[in-house]
């Protein structure tokens, strides 16, 4: 645990590391964590008060936005980092909540790349329960030069 990391090693699952592409949105729900498979890239973060919204659980806003994050980078992933994507839609079914203390993870799965639309989906689950599920569609254009 340091300053820069207030959670502690032990208190985040294995395979998970910093999140390094923070946004000014995301900033204030630091510290965020990222997993990178060959398919996928998971988000998590442990839930705390600065996540919440007035009875104590995870927001939906939070919810949402960090589904729509890892579902964005997933596409990116499975489509090799060269093009620039945009929600172009965002569906979410809430399912249950999310406490302060839980581990909050985001694991999406592409269902279909194109050259203009991505489609992808994903469950959230707090402490393995499922909480959330989310869809998406992204357009798809090339990275201007």
């Amino acid at each position: 645990m340091t300053d820069a990391d207030p959670i502690a090693p032990s208190d985040i699952p294995v395979g998970f590391v910093r999140h390094t592409r923070p946004s000014p949105l995301t900033a204030p729900w630091e510290s965020l964590y990222a997993r990178t498979t060959a398919d996928a890239v998971m988000l998590g973060v442990r839930i705390a008060q600065q996540h919440t919204n007035s009875r104590g659980l995870a927001h939906g806003g939070l919810i949402a936005a960090l589904a729509d994050a890892a579902m964005g980078y997933s596409c990116a992933l499975k489509l090799g980092g060269g093009e620039r994507l945009l929600t172009a839609s965002l569906a979410i079914d809430f399912l249950g909540s999310a406490k302060i203390g839980q581990w909050l993870q985001i694991e999406p799965d592409v269902i279909k790349l194109g050259g203009k639309l991505c489609v992808v989906q994903c469950f959230v689950t707090a402490d393995g329960t499922r909480c959330a599920r989310a869809n998406a569609t992204f357009s798809v254009g090339k990275v201007k030069a």
